[in-house]
C-alpha cells in the first residue's frame, strides 16, 4: 500500500508532487514546522519527516548536515516570521496610537505576519531546552522594546509606554492560549474597547472598520502570502 506525500509548498506554482517526487529544502522545513507545531520538538525526526512524505531519508542530508541544523533553521525561520514581523508591524508610520495598535493586531488575524501556533510550540519548546528558553526570552524582550518604542512616539511617559506595551502583548499572548470559542463577531464588537484600553484613546470609527474588515477577510480565508 503506497503512501500519500504530506506535503505542502510556499508557492502554489511548483512543480506538482507527483510521479519520481522530489522534496526541496522547503519541504523538510514545512513539513518539520507541522510536525514541531502539531506534535511537539520531539517527534521531529528525519525518519518521522521522510515517513510523512514518502521519501527517502538520505534525502534529508543534501539539505541538512544534522537533525541539529534542521531545529536551528526552524528556530530562525520562527524568528524571521514571529518577531520580525511583530516589529515590523509596530514601526509602520501611522497619525494616532490606536492605529498604530490596529497594526500589531493584524498579527492576531494574518499567519504570514505572526503565526500564533508556531509561538506557542516554540514556548512549549522552551521548557525542555535552555539555548531555546534564552532565544524565547531575548525574543519576547525585542517584541516589548518594538512595542514600548511605539507607545513612546505618541509621547507616553516611560513607565506609562512600559505598562501599556506589557498589557497589549501579554494580553494578547493569554488571550490566544486560552483559546475561546468565541464567534468572530463577538470578538470583533470588542474591538474598539479593547483599543482604548489598550491606549486611553477612543479610536476613529475609521480605523475601526479598517480593522474589521482587515480581520474578516483573513477568519474567512486569507490570500496566500498576502502580508499588507
Amino acid at each position: 500500500m503506497s503512501t500519500k506525500p504530506i506535503l505542502h509548498r510556499d508557492d502554489p506554482l511548483a512543480e506538482p508532487l507527483v510521479g519520481n517526487i522530489k522534496v526541496t529544502r522547503d519541504d523538510w522545513l514545512n513539513v518539520a514546522m507541522d510536525v514541531l507545531v502539531s506534535d511537539g520538538v520531539e517527534q521531529v525526526k528525519v525518519m518521522n519527516l521522510a515517513e510523512r512524505m514518502a521519501v527517502s531519508r538520505s534525502s534529508f542530508y543534501w539539505y541538512f548536515k544534522s537533525r541539529q541544523e534542521l531545529l536551528d533553521a526552524l528556530l530562525a525561520k520562527w524568528q524571521a516570521t514571529n518577531t520580525a514581523g511583530l516589529i515590523a508591524q509596530s514601526e509602520l508610520p501611522t497619525q494616532t496610537i490606536t492605529a498604530a495598535v490596529c497594526n500589531v493586531q493584524r498579527c492576531v488575524v494574518n499567519a504570514a505576519l505572526f503565526d500564533t501556533a508556531l509561538d506557542f510550540a516554540v514556548r512549549d519548546w522552551a521548557r525542555r531546552s535552555g539555548k531555546v528558553r534564552r532565544m524565547l526570552d531575548q525574543s519576547d524582550a525585542r517584541r516589548l522594546s518594538a512595542l514600548r518604542a511605539m507607545f513612546t512616539r505618541f509621547n507616553y511617559d516611560e513607565t506609562e509606554a512600559e505598562t501599556r506595551a506589557r498589557v497589549l502583548y501579554y494580553m494578547q499572548i493569554g488571550y490566544d492560549l486560552a483559546q475561546l470559542n468565541e464567534p468572530m463577531s463577538v470578538r470583533l464588537s470588542m474591538v474598539p474597547h479593547y483599543l482604548f484600553v489598550f491606549t486611553g484613546v477612543e479610536p476613529q470609527p475609521s480605523e475601526v472598520e479598517e480593522f474589521t474588515a482587515y480581520a474578516k477577510r483573513y477568519w474567512e480565508g486569507p490570500p496566500s502570502h498576502d502580508t499588507t
